[in-house]
């Protein structure tokens, strides 16, 4: 009986501990849930932008507050100024496309004689394109809803989009925190990292930090070249909301679509309405632009890792389709590391089992 109470007693005590230690680590997660995607970009954004930190670091003579200040106030300044030209760009493009349509100056060019001839879509594309152009009030009001329905997508698209730029506005700032205490940061992680693998831990380490690095050049760096490049075509030829469809092409691009369904409705545009020389120019350029990651991703993706490019390229989709622009990295640095350890067991195996 007096060792039936005494474990009763001591469970009754651990269960209650236990349980106070679940409450407690459940309360601080959800203080810091807020911050925890900003936090997740900021060590992305520190891990990428760290080789490029010590060079100015050199630079400065050692000065790490005035580097990860100056990176940090760049950082800034590159995703501030875009939004500010991308938001004049969509606002003036809208009011000038709604007066277009109100006044009746905003015409549909007839469509081509040959597009009736396409199968299976060719008839009831032809149809609406030749009701559009010689009405299209008429037209646009048959698709009401639709167009209720786009303009609701656009408008939770704007919500999220500036949700979105006040993270990163965050995520820059943490980034730069941990750059000012780039050395501390680096010892903590490869403790953790030592704590959790072992003595393969910093190998570990390395491989998940020239993964970020790898990713951040071979898909968002590569998106966003093809974006600026994309967008600067549509600039000098004159399409209206030039900066909302190089947006687009950006998001094309990181999910590996390509900026075909983007560059091609606007090559199809400018030829019925522009002259001829700036128009084969423009879809020279977009034929250039759009195959430009065909050279650049071998290169990029995965440079400064000995894994596979196809390991780091499903992870990286695969993570962006199941967890957003964040599973880009999350994605790839997960698979690449199982990747290691399955090799690593593998070979452990092998080892074992040999005479």
């Amino acid at each position: 009986m007096n060792h039936d109470s005494t474990f009763l007693s001591n469970a009754t005590e651990a269960t209650i501990r236990i349980g106070i230690l679940a409450l407690l680590i459940a309360w601080c997660f959800t203080i810091v849930k807020p911050f925890l995607i900003p936090g997740i970009w900021g060590v992305i954004i520190a891990v990428a932008s760290y080789p490029g930190f010590l060079k100015l670091r050199d630079w400065l003579g050692g000065r790490t507050t005035l580097a990860a200040t100056l990176i940090t106030i760049l950082g800034l300044f590159i995703l501030i100024t875009p939004t500010v030209l991308l938001s004049g760009t969509v606002i003036d493009g809208a009011e000038a496309l709604a007066q277009g349509v109100q006044n009746e100056r905003f015409a549909v060019p007839p469509p081509p004689a040959g597009i009736k001839d396409w199968p299976l879509i060719g008839a009831t594309l032809d149809s609406s394109w030749r009701h559009a152009s010689q009405n299209l009030m008429v037209t646009a009001t048959q698709f009401t809803p639709q167009l209720k329905s786009l303009g609701a997508w656009l408008l939770s698209m704007a919500a999220n989009l500036g949700i979105g730029l006040l993270q990163f506005s965050l995520a820059l700032i943490i980034a730069g925190l941990l750059l000012a205490h780039a050395d501390n940061s680096a010892r903590t992680a490869y403790a953790i990292a030592q704590r959790l693998a072992g003595e393969k831990g910093a190998s570990l380490a390395r491989l998940a930090e020239a993964t970020v690095r790898s990713v951040t050049r071979g898909i968002l760096g590569v998106a966003l070249i093809q974006s600026l490049l994309a967008g600067i075509g549509f600039m000098f030829i004159g399409i209206p909301g030039a900066g909302l469809w190089a947006l687009l092409c950006l998001f094309l691009s990181v999910v590996q679509i390509g900026l075909l369904p983007v560059t091609l409705p606007m090559v199809i545009y400018v030829f019925f309405t522009a002259d001829t020389g700036p128009a084969v120019l423009f879809m020279i350029w977009s034929i250039l632009v759009g195959a430009m990651d065909n050279v650049l991703k071998p290169i990029l993706l995965g440079r400064g890792v000995a894994v596979p490019m196809a390991v780091i390229f499903v992870g990286a989709i695969g993570g962006f389709l199941s967890s957003g622009i964040i599973g880009l990295f999350v994605g790839s640095v997960v698979l690449v590391l199982g990747y290691k350890l399955i090799l690593a067991w593998l070979e452990d195996n092998t080892k074992s089992s040999s005479p």
